[in-house]
């Protein structure tokens, strides 16, 4: 998604200009989307749930699943569409991101330099004729800004879970079209585990607001069904763009 990260400098990015968002094809061959617990009610009426384990990091991060191959997501039409009812916050916040400044706890607002989205003739600036950062930048800073306490919440939650030997493998066998596949590399909440949790442990999770994004998780299973559905018919408008080109082909 993202193809040259830069900070944002008020020099290199003087005459810089945002585009609107009119269409999501710039994620279209993402089949993840990291996620915040805070998104995870919301997803999880949309999309499957999962934990990665990063092994660079030692930790586990949460993800929706947007695709059941690499280099496809099912919920961008052809036309740049999302169609679902939730976009992810990591996706509504594109062509800006955080990186790490040099100061612990410190983060500087990058923009990708390589966006459609990133102009110097159309949209709205992002600093004003006197050099000074507009509205653009502050909307965006204070966007981020939530977004990274939310990141923060959210490492602390897989940390607990991690700690506390909650996750398990996901193991679950799916049709596709005409075959069968497994679902696996990735984690879950070990729901026996959770059910067999310590009367402290357990309201230790309820402390601390867990448990809400636990059983949303837990639930959000449900929709690997729906990307069943809409590989199904990704693979049938293939197939008929294939038999139309043919027909259309044989007429000439």
């Amino acid at each position: 998604m993202f193809e040259k990260v830069v900070p944002v400098n008020r020099e290199r990015h003087a005459k810089v200009r945002i585009r609107e968002m009119k269409g999501f094809g710039f994620a279209a061959k993402f089949h993840i989307a990291y996620l915040t617990m805070h998104e995870f009610p919301r997803a999880a009426g949309v999309y499957a749930i999962v934990f990665l384990d990063d092994e660079r990091s030692d930790s586990f991060r949460p993800v929706a699943l947007i695709g059941l191959d690499a280099g496809e997501n099912l919920f961008v039409s052809a036309d740049g569409a999302w169609e679902a009812s939730y976009v992810p916050a990591i996706i509504r916040r594109y062509p800006f991101a955080l990186a790490a400044a040099g100061t612990e706890g410190q983060f500087t607002i990058c923009i990708d330099e390589g966006s459609e989205l990133v102009s110097d003739t159309e949209g709205n600036a992002l600093f004003d004729e006197n050099g000074e950062p507009t509205q653009v930048i502050e909307n965006v800073k204070r966007y981020l800004a939530e977004l990274q306490q939310m990141d923060q919440a959210t490492q602390a939650f897989c940390a607990w879970l991690k700690a506390n030997n909650m996750f398990t493998p996901l193991s679950m066998r799916v049709r596709d079209h005409d075959k069968v596949r497994n679902i696996a590399g990735c984690y879950v909440v070990s729901e026996e585990r959770l059910n067999n949790l310590s009367d402290e442990r357990f309201l230790e999770l309820r402390s601390k607001r867990f448990l809400p994004a636990i059983y949303a998780q837990l639930m959000s299973l449900a929709q690997i069904d729906r990307l069943i559905t809409l590989k199904d018919r990704r693979v049938a408008e293939a197939a008929q763009a294939v038999a139309d080109s043919r027909h259309d082909g044989r007429q000439d």
